[in-house]
C-alpha cells in the first residue's frame, strides 16, 4: 500500500510541476514583443459560420463580420443547417447589402452536427484558407489579419488559433468563472504549450486553417463531437503546427444557467472521451509532437481525475482525524498544492489580461472549490453516457448550446 501511495505522490508532484512550468512559459509567451509582419499578396480567406436557429444572435454576428479588416479577398458564408426560425431571412438581408456575405442552405444529412456542416462548407468554397466562427461570435476588427500573419510567417503551419473571450462575463458568477477559465486554459496554457513545444490546439472557433491541409486529411470527422480537438491531433500527426495568436480575439456568449452549462460541457467531454478511445487505436497519435496532445488527454480525462479524487478523499480522511500512513512528504499537501497551482494560474491570467480587481481575485480564489470540482461530476456523467451509447451501438447526437439575445460588443 505504501509503495502504491508513494508512486501516486511522485506522479502527482510531477503533474503539478509540469502545469507550473506551462504557466511560466505561457506568461513568457504572452509578454513577447510581436514583430510586425508584412505580406506582399494576401491569400484568400473564407469565413465559415455553421448556423442552426440563430435568429437571436446572427444579426450582431454579421454586424461584426462586415467590420473585419483584411487586405485580401474575404468572403463570409453562413451555413444554415435546417433552421426553422428567422435565420435565413436575417442573413439574406445582409447578403443583399454586402457582396461578400453569402447565405448557404446545407442539405439534410447524417450525422447531425458541426463537423458535417463544415465539410459541406469546404465543398462549396475555394479559398486558400478558411476560418471558422460560431454563430454567436463577434470577432474584433483585426482578428483575421492577425491569424493570417501568424500562419504565413510560421514554418509548417496548418493555420493559426486565436483567443476566445466571454462577451457576457459580467452577467453572473457562472459566466465570470467561465471567462476566467478561458483566460487560463484557452490562452495561458495554450501559450505555454506553444512556447515550450511549438504546438497549439484548435479552439472550435476563431481558428484559421489551410484548405490544402484539411483536404489532405480528408476533412472533419463527422462523428467527433469535439471536432476541434480531434482535428488538432491529425494536424499534429502530419507534422504541421498551429501557432497561438493572443492578439486575434473574438467574443462569444457563454451559458448563463447551470443546466445549459452542464449540457454544453457534457458534449465537450463526451467528444474528448471519443478522441481518447480513438487515440488508443491509432499508433500515429503517439508519435512526435502528437504525443503531447495524446498524453494530455490521457492525463486530463483519466489519470489526473483519479489522482484528484484520491487527494480529496485523503483530505477528508485527514479532517476526520483518521490515522493515515506517514510519509516524509505529507499526502495532505497534494490537495493544498493543487489549490496553489490552480489559483496561481488564474491570477496570472488576470494580470496578463489586465482585468484584475478585488472581486475577480475573490472569484479566482473560490473557483477551485466550486467551478473546478464540477469537472469531475461532468466527466463521470460523460463517461456514463459514452459507455451506454457504445453498449447500445448508438451515435451520440450533437447538442446545440442555447442562445440568448445579448448586447453587442
Amino acid at each position: 500500500m505504501k509503495i502504491i501511495l508513494l508512486l501516486i505522490m511522485i506522479f502527482f508532484w510531477a503533474l503539478l510541476i509540469f502545469y507550473s512550468v506551462l504557466t511560466i512559459c505561457g506568461v513568457k509567451e504572452r509578454l513577447k514583443t510581436k514583430k510586425k509582419f508584412v505580406i506582399q499578396t494576401y491569400p484568400s480567406v473564407a469565413v465559415l459560420i455553421p448556423a442552426h436557429n440563430e435568429e437571436v444572435v446572427i444579426q450582431e454576428t454579421l454586424k461584426a463580420m462586415v467590420k473585419l479588416y483584411y487586405p485580401g479577398q474575404l468572403d463570409i458564408f453562413v451555413l444554415d443547417d435546417s433552421s426553422i426560425d428567422r435565420t435565413e431571412e436575417i442573413v439574406k438581408c445582409f447578403s443583399n447589402m454586402f457582396s461578400n456575405i453569402h447565405y448557404i442552405k446545407v442539405p439534410n444529412g447524417y450525422p447531425k452536427g458541426k463537423s458535417r456542416v463544415l465539410n459541406y462548407g469546404l465543398s462549396i468554397t475555394f479559398s486558400d484558407y478558411f476560418l471558422v466562427y460560431d454563430a454567436d461570435n463577434q470577432p474584433e476588427k483585426n482578428a483575421v489579419t492577425e491569424l493570417v500573419h501568424a500562419a504565413e510567417e510560421t514554418k509548417d503551419s496548418a493555420g493559426a488559433v486565436g483567443y476566445v473571450r466571454t462577451i457576457n462575463s459580467e452577467r453572473n458568477l457562472l459566466t465570470k468563472m467561465i471567462s476566467i477559465e478561458f483566460q487560463v486554459f484557452q490562452l495561458l496554457m495554450q501559450s505555454g504549450r506553444w512556447n515550450l513545444f511549438k504546438t497549439g490546439s484548435l479552439a472550435g472557433t476563431n481558428m484559421l486553417l489551410k484548405r490544402s491541409v484539411i483536404e489532405e486529411l480528408g476533412g472533419y470527422d463527422p462523428y467527433a463531437l469535439a471536432e476541434d480537438a480531434e482535428l488538432t491531433i491529425r494536424i499534429t500527426a502530419m507534422g504541421k503546427t498551429l501557432p497561438v495568436v493572443s492578439t486575434s480575439q473574438t467574443w462569444e456568449q457563454e451559458p448563463e444557467k447551470l443546466s445549459i452549462f452542464i449540457r454544453q460541457r457534457t458534449r465537450w467531454l463526451t467528444g474528448n472521451i471519443y478522441l481518447l478511445e480513438k487515440s488508443f487505436r491509432e499508433i500515429s497519435y503517439w508519435k512526435g509532437k502528437t504525443f503531447i496532445h495524446s498524453i494530455q488527454h490521457t492525463l486530463t480525462y483519466f489519470l489526473f481525475v483519479i489522482l484528484l479524487l484520491f487527494s480529496h478523499v485523503w483530505f477528508v480522511l485527514g479532517l476526520l482525524g483518521l490515522e493515515l500512513p506517514n510519509f516524509s512528504s505529507p499526502l495532505l499537501l497534494f490537495w493544498f498544492m493543487s489549490y496553489i497551482v490552480y489559483t496561481s494560474q488564474v491570477l496570472s491570467a488576470m494580470v496578463l489580461d489586465r482585468n484584475i480587481s478585488p472581486f475577480n481575485i475573490f472569484v479566482g480564489c473560490i473557483m477551485y472549490f466550486t467551478y473546478a470540482q464540477l469537472f469531475i461530476v461532468l466527466l463521470m456523467k460523460s463517461i456514463f453516457s459514452y459507455v451506454i451509447s457504445r453498449v447500445k451501438k448508438k451515435t451520440i447526437t450533437w447538442d446545440k448550446t442555447v442562445r440568448f439575445r445579448g448586447e453587442p460588443m
